[in-house]
This record gives C-alpha cells, sequence and structure tokens, in this order.
C-alpha cells in the first residue's frame, strides 16, 4: 500500500481537532470568541478530567479516568456516546481525523474509534502508559509512550510502520511540520524525526527533563523544561538560543506554550503565567494565579484562555496580561481549554466539562 503523507505545515483551523489545535501544537485558534462568556452547558462526567477536549464538526472528543472517551454534542451538552478504554485517560487528549477519533490510555493502548457510532475501530498496545496525545498526520498517526518510544501508525489499520526509540518517557505531543515530527524529551534531548522513515533527522541537547510539548513559530521552537527554564531553540542553527529562568521563583514549567509572533505565552507551577519575547526570552508580562498552572494557554482574538490549579479560568489581554475574565469552575483545571464555534470548552479535576460562549 503507497502511504500519502501531507509534509506541510497546517494552517490554523476553524476547528480544535487536536491537543494545542493544530499541527505545530501553537494553541492559537482562528475563531473570533464572544467578547463576554457565560456558562452555555454542564456535562458531569464523573471522575476526574485531565485529558483536553478536541472539538470537530459540532462534537466534543474527550478523555476520562473512568476508563471512557465521551463525544458530546457542542450546541447542546448531550452525549452522543461513550466508548470504554482499557484502563483510565489520563493526559492524552483526542486527536480527529479521517472518520476517526483517536486516544491513548493509561495502560498504554491507543485506540481508534468511529466518530459516527463511537465502535472501536483498532487498538494499538504500546508497553507503558500512554499519556502523550495522538497527531494525526496524513493517513498516519504519531504517538508517545512512557516505554520511550514514539510510534507511527497507518491510520485506516493502526499497523505500525516505525518506531522510534529514545533513552526515557515519550510524554510530549509530537509538533509536526515540512514532513518531520518534533519531541521534547524526558531525556533531555529534542529531536527532529522523518515522518516518511523514522530516521533522526537532527537532535539538540538541551541538559534537562521536558514534559512539556514544543510549539512552532517561524525557525523556532519553544519549551518549557523541569529544569525550570523556558528554552527557545533555532531549527536552522540547532541549537538553544536563549533561556528563561525566574530570578527568584524556581519552579518547572509543565504547561505547553502558545506561540504568536513576538509572543510565548505559558504556564508555571509557580501559580504564574508567562509572555515572554519570543526573541529574546525577555518577560513580558506576568499573571499571578492562586495555585499552579499547567494548564496550556489557548489564544484567540488578542485574549488568551488559560485554566489553573486554583478551579478557575482566566481570560488575558495579550498585549498586557491584565484580567478581563474569570470563571469558577470549582476543581483544579489541569486540562487546557479548547476553541471552536465561539466556544470555550474546559474540563475540570472533579469532572465536569463546562462550555461557554457568546
Amino acid at each position: 500500500m503507497r502511504l500519502v503523507v501531507f509534509l506541510t505545515a497546517a494552517p490554523l483551523l476553524a476547528q480544535w481537532p487536536q491537543f494545542r489545535g493544530n499541527h505545530a501544537l501553537t494553541g492559537v485558534s482562528a475563531v473570533s470568541m464572544p467578547a463576554q462568556l457565560k456558562v452555555l452547558w454542564t456535562y458531569e462526567a464523573g471522575d476526574t478530567i485531565e485529558s483536553s477536549p478536541a472539538i470537530d464538526n459540532g462534537v466534543v472528543y474527550i478523555g476520562v479516568q473512568s476508563a471512557e472517551l465521551l463525544a458530546i454534542d457542542l450546541g447542546s451538552g448531550k452525549l452522543k456516546w461513550k466508548y470504554k478504554t482499557k484502563e483510565g485517560v489520563g493526559e492524552s487528549s483526542p486527536a480527529v481525523g479521517g472518520g476517526l477519533v483517536l486516544v491513548g490510555d493509561l495502560e498504554g493502548v491507543l485506540h481508534a474509534v468511529h466518530t459516527q457510532d463511537g465502535k472501536g475501530a483498532w487498538t494499538f498496545p504500546a508497553q507503558s502508559e500512554i499519556k502523550s496525545s495522538p497527531v494525526i498526520a496524513g493517513d498516519r498517526v504519531l504517538i508517545g509512550s512512557y516505554d520511550g518510544s514514539l510510534y507511527c501508525l497507518e491510520l485506516k489499520t493502526g499497523k505500525v510502520l516505525w518506531t522510534f526509540h529514545t533513552d526515557g518517557p515519550v510524554h510530549a505531543t509530537p509538533a509536526v511540520e515540512d514532513g518531520l515530527a518534533y519531541i521534547s524529551g524526558c531525556d533531555g534531548v529534542f529531536r527532529a524525526i522523518n515522518i516518511k522513515d523514522g530516521k533522526e533527522v537532527y537532535s539538540i541537547k538541551t541538559g534537562a527533563y521536558m514534559g512539556a510539548s514544543p510549539a512552532i513559530l517561524g525557525d523556532s521552537f519553544f519549551v518549557g523544561t523541569y529544569n525550570n527554564e523556558v528554552l527557545g531553540l533555532d531549527r536552522k542553527a540547532k541549537r538553544v538560543i536563549w533561556r528563561y529562568e525566574h530570578p527568584v521563583r524556581k519552579f518547572p514549567f509543565y504547561s505547553s506554550a502558545a506561540v504568536l509572533p513576538g509572543k510565548v505565552i505559558l504556564g508555571g507551577r509557580d501559580k504564574i503565567v508567562y509572555c515572554l519575547d519570543s526573541r529574546t526570552g525577555k518577560p513580558l508580562w506576568q499573571f499571578t494565579t492562586r495555585a499552579r498552572v499547567e494548564s496550556s494557554p489557548a489564544v484567540s482574538g488578542g485574549k488568551v484562555y488559560v485554566g489553573s490549579n486554583d478551579g478557575r479560568l482566566y481570560v488575558l489581554d495579550v498585549a498586557k496580561g491584565t484580567k478581563l475574565f474569570e470563571f469558577e469552575a470549582g476543581g483544579p483545571v489541569s486540562s487546557s481549554p479548547a476553541l471552536a464555534e465561539g466556544r470555550v470548552l474546559i474540563a475540570t479535576q472533579d469532572g465536569k466539562i463546562y462550555c461557554l460562549g457568546g
């Protein structure tokens, strides 16, 4: 069988079909959001949610630690179907494409499910838990596992096309552009891997454990580390070009960055949302919440949407970092917001899914 892989970068989409919204993992939406937000509906999932929502064609998909993948109607908040996974779904977030929705579970099984009816299409067992989120690239799907591998599978069948082994768990979700998959590793190495054959094109040693996923902006990558730093990497020079570390507060960066021209925005476990200059790493503004920020920000129309473990969704001004709005969700919001069709979707660790809109 001849496989066709799309080798160009994905444009910003009106939907939010995967973790961070697009292949470059920018966390930026092309959709304009309402000036004022209110709760349109709430869904009680019944167990902890750390998975982030995907939104496609009027349906919200999300994993739950009760070992379920849910499909919920975006307009009404009513359940369309639920699919039982092998074990609970942790931080792995669904990806939608080709009539399938995919998610990994804590048993280490990747599930492919038909979007139309919630029936299973195929499963793939890795050798350890999956917290990475799948990425669909053409007719292939990429997924990392705590067994230290990045897998490339055939989307329709789940057949393994290649396996790339690292020296540590693959927690991060791969960013994809121009036929390459980029992973920030728990082994302290940032890698570019050819999607066609699984061969490493180049690597950059960062000297730090990385749980966050990389974001691509032009010729640069941005990622936070467990060494209490945010890194800017240059793909032409193939090296780290700047490092940011708070002068006093020494906490890891687990949140994946949202990136737009001139700005890198992410949360820290020191309770702060940071905005850094993408060219220099110098801080532009900071916003302090009441608890650690593990949620990855989403950006649309000059606004930043980000959750905090203090149980709130914050809406901040991109330019200044001033608070425009906050919503009290109750349970910690470590899941990341998803933006589509004028709606903001968030989920909490006490099992609630909220849809906010105008």
